[in-house]
């Protein structure tokens, strides 16, 4: 798995998550949500993402377009 395919594996995670969380719990779990549609907006405006930084520590590997299969 590449850091590509993991960021998109973890947000959408993220994502599906916290909106089950606020159907079930709580509605203020769609601000996780909001928070994570921010940050892939911030990404791809600036070009700089944490949570690569992050994985590349871990030892993941770069590399792989975003549509490749």
């Amino acid at each position: 798995m590449t850091i590509n395919s993991a960021i998109k594996l973890i947000a959408g995670s993220f994502i599906i998550i916290s909106v089950l969380l606020a159907h079930f719990f709580d509605e203020r779990w769609l601000f996780f949500t909001l928070f994570v549609g921010v940050n892939l907006l911030q990404s791809s405006l600036t070009n700089w993402c944490m949570m690569e930084k992050i994985l590349k520590k871990f030892g993941m590997r770069e590399g792989g377009d975003s549509c490749s299969i």
